[in-house]
């Protein structure tokens, strides 16, 4: 199951300052991963962006789904990331390799340099970059993120694998072309004026996203996805059919709100805690 969260450019339009900025992405990229959400799209939303837009989100969330060990060589000092320490660590856990012969944790690594004799040497992590022979299908240059497949630390045994980068995935997008993916899934858009999700709801709904995965949008503090799209919030579908925007359904995931405004992180982790339920 493939799992996209989509948020907008205008996810920190009323933060106080830089840190209160980038605390808040932290706790996005957070949500993402604990509900081990594949890619992080952050969509364009000009008319509601004010101090910091787009390309801020993108950096700090990016920053945040990187490994530790390969920040200072990804990054360097930029000025977006001028509090990332305030960042809450991801603590994603290993993806661990499923072939008969791929036993062993995956791991993102950096190329930092390339060799002769179709070798690299790639930082994934361990205490120095390894050497690594570069299978036959594959080219990688430095500077590029590799997947590498570690089976033993003592003595070091690890290879490069032609499998997609392990953790979550940042891109910045425009919106119809996130929800045009191949694997975009069911397509939900949240919103307090959506349809109330409940328990009988719920057991359709995450029977059919277990089984097509789903792609997951939010909006920004006093700026709804209704309000984005130039939609009454009154007209509103209760049902799947007719549903605007080119989203599957509109969903209220937290129906009983006790606060006037749930925060987009707040929404996260409400909604994906239902939505990621297992079916079975």
């Amino acid at each position: 199951m493939t799992v996209s969260i989509l948020v907008p450019s205008s996810l920190v339009r009323e933060a106080e300052d830089k840190r209160e900025a980038t605390r808040k992405i932290g706790y996005v990229a957070r949500a993402a991963t604990v509900f081990r959400a594949d890619r992080l799209v952050v969509f364009p939303d000009a008319e509601g962006e004010r101090k910091w837009g787009g390309g801020f989100v993108e950096t700090v969330l990016k920053y945040a789904a990187t490994p530790p060990y390969l920040r200072k060589e990804v990054f360097g000092k930029r000025d977006e990331l001028e509090y990332a320490g305030v960042l809450p660590p991801l603590r994603a856990v290993s993806r661990t390799g499923s072939e008969s012969e791929g036993s062993g944790s995956l791991r993102q690594g950096i190329v930092t340099e390339v060799g002769p004799e179709g070798r690299v040497r790639v930082n994934c992590g361990l205490q120095h970059p390894i050497s690594l022979v570069v299978p036959s299908n594959m080219t990688v240059g430095e500077g590029e993120r590799v997947t590498v497949r570690i089976s033993s630390r003592r003595p070091v045994r690890a290879k490069l694998v032609d499998d997609p980068v392990p953790g979550l995935t940042v891109r910045r997008m425009n919106l119809s072309a996130a929800l045009d993916r191949d694997d975009a899934g069911v397509r939900i858009a949240t919103s307090r004026f959506g349809e109330p999700l409940s328990v009988g709801r719920l057991d359709e709904l995450v029977a059919r996203t277990d089984r097509d995965g789903m792609t997951v949008a939010f909006g920004s503090p006093g700026r709804g996805l209704p309000e984005m799209f130039g939609i009454d919030p009154e007209r509103l579908p209760a049902v799947e059919s007719g549903a605007p925007s080119r989203f599957d359904l509109w969903l209220n995931t937290v129906p009983n709100q006790g606060s006037e405004v749930v925060r987009t992180e707040e929404a996260m982790f409400a909604s994906l805690a239902c939505l990621t339920l297992n079916s079975e």
